[in-house]
């Protein structure tokens, strides 16, 4: 184990770790940036965020007892004094509300979040974001981001009426992506989109009355992809301002999982730009 002292948690009520208690029923989201994170990939992930200077940072860290020892070489990458707080399967249950066999919680903060402006302004010349509308399954949110960091996607960018990629099943859905690929989720999506359009950005929206087959899409230096909450679907105001995109599919379904759509269009792009 490397020099960094643990601090034994023994009583579920203790105030250092009031942040991971009932953790299934309440949500740190929207409380001056805060968030959980859960799970190995996901604290390596927020490890690798901490040091990369894009105002995400661990605050402190919540391990099962018996995790320690395995988890050695990543403890070490976060500073030192980030407190690691220890405790067995009994009272690590009873903060967190419910068993949890992962055995591996953090606390961080996004303090530093750059607005859309200066997010699209840092762009580089070519580059391809995925932009949401709507969306409000956290199920999704993570897997869009997944889909992001996969596809080579720059950034996301969400409309106001986008659920907080921070909420902690979205995190964890994504796998720690969230910690990793620039976003911001603010604003009006047709205005948002009118950015995008001003920075020399080809708008794509994806429907299933699409006029344009995902791999007919000529390349564009810089590329959007638009998608929307499942059954709505895209506000009509978008779909006539923008380029619209359908997947073909089997005759008689209505769409496709917002999730699998976008991994999908991302592949056709990115592919189109060259990136895969």
């Amino acid at each position: 184990m490397s020099e960094r002292a643990l601090i034994v948690i023994t009583d579920p009520e203790d105030p250092r770790i009031a942040e991971f208690r009932q953790i299934r029923e309440r949500d740190l989201t929207g409380r001056q940036g805060r968030f959980i994170a859960e799970g190995t990939v996901v604290l390596r992930m927020l490890a690798q965020a901490h040091g990369a200077g894009r105002g995400i940072k661990a605050e402190k860290i919540l391990l099962l007892q018996n995790r320690v020892s395995g988890l050695d070489e990543l403890l070490a990458s976060f500073p030192a004094d980030i407190p690691v707080y220890v405790a067995d399967g009994a009272v690590l249950d009873a903060i967190a509300g419910f068993h949890l066999h992962r055995g591996v919680l953090a606390l961080g903060i996004r303090d530093e979040a750059p607005t859309a402006s200066r997010l699209i302004e840092s762009l580089p010349q070519h580059a391809l974001v995925l932009v949401g509308c709507g969306i409000s399954n956290h199920d999704n949110i993570g897997s869009m981001f997944r889909n992001a960091a996969g596809f080579t996607a720059d950034a996301v960018l969400l409309d106001e009426t986008c659920c907080d990629p921070l909420y902690r099943k979205a995190l964890r859905v994504s796998v720690g992506s969230v910690l990793t690929v620039p976003y911001d989720r603010q604003g009006n999506a047709v205005e948002l989109l009118g950015s995008l359009a001003d920075a020399g950005f080809a708008i794509w929206a994806l429907s299933p009355s699409g006029m344009t087959e995902i791999r007919a899409i000529p390349a564009s230096a810089r590329m959007a992809l638009v998608v929307g909450t499942e059954g709505e679907g895209l506000p009509a105001e978008v779909l006539e301002r923008f380029h619209t995109a359908r997947i073909a599919q089997a005759p008689g379904l209505d769409s496709l999982n917002v999730g699998t759509a976008s991994g999908i269009a991302l592949y056709g792009l990115a592919q189109a730009m060259g990136r895969l």
